[in-house]
């Protein structure tokens, strides 16, 4: 998630209220992704929704308060097949606007923005170009965020495979403990697995 928000005063302005309320600083405890949790991802999704809403001149408070209450709702991820009749995908948006109508009032286009952000997946069309960079900004970031953790764990799992074989090999008495694992500079090695 881009760290960025936090030095733009603009957009700090625009989510202040929000940002420092309880239902949303919970949001940090709930795992989202597999890889981050859902404040982090909320905050990712609002803040590159609301620099496209600057780029093209739209309503930028709108984007960047319901693109952070999007998913502002209170169960894990792994527990949303007991989730409604109808499926997380249909039913998250309209938990999510239900808790947000509690923290603070939202206008028809935060509204839509919050329970069409899942169109693709379901058939509710956005009303509005805001509620389409946010449903299209969601989708960005949960990739991003899915193939960030594949590539970590990939990396992770190869730094402890070498880290095994270094310890192997400096454990056997057929290496010297002058001699490189494998020729590999170790410089080199840690600037390609961070």
């Amino acid at each position: 998630m881009t760290k960025k928000w936090q030095s733009d005063a603009d957009y700090q302005t625009l989510i202040e209220d929000l940002i420092e309320h309880v239902d949303v600083q919970k949001l940090e405890s709930y795992v989202h992704h597999k890889v981050t949790n859902r404040l982090a991802h909320s905050l990712s999704v609002s803040y590159r929704s609301y620099l496209w809403a600057k780029r093209f001149n739209l309503d930028t408070r709108a984007i960047a308060r319901a693109g952070l209450l999007h998913d502002l709702f209170f169960y894990e991820g792994c527990n949303k097949h007991e989730v409604g009749g109808r499926g997380h995908n249909y039913e998250h948006p309209r938990i999510a606007l239900e808790n947000a109508l509690k923290i603070t009032a939202l206008s028809e286009k935060e509204q839509d923005i919050i329970v069409k952000h899942m169109f693709g997946t379901t058939l509710a069309a956005p009303k509005y170009a805001e509620s389409l960079i946010v449903s299209l900004i969601d989708k960005q970031c949960s990739i991003m965020e899915v193939s960030g953790g594949i590539r970590d764990a990939i990396f992770n799992r190869y730094r402890t495979a070498s880290s095994f074989f270094r310890r192997q090999l400096s454990f056997s008495p057929a290496y010297s403990s002058e001699q490189h694992y494998m020729q590999i500079d170790e410089n080199e090695f840690n600037r390609y697995t961070k």
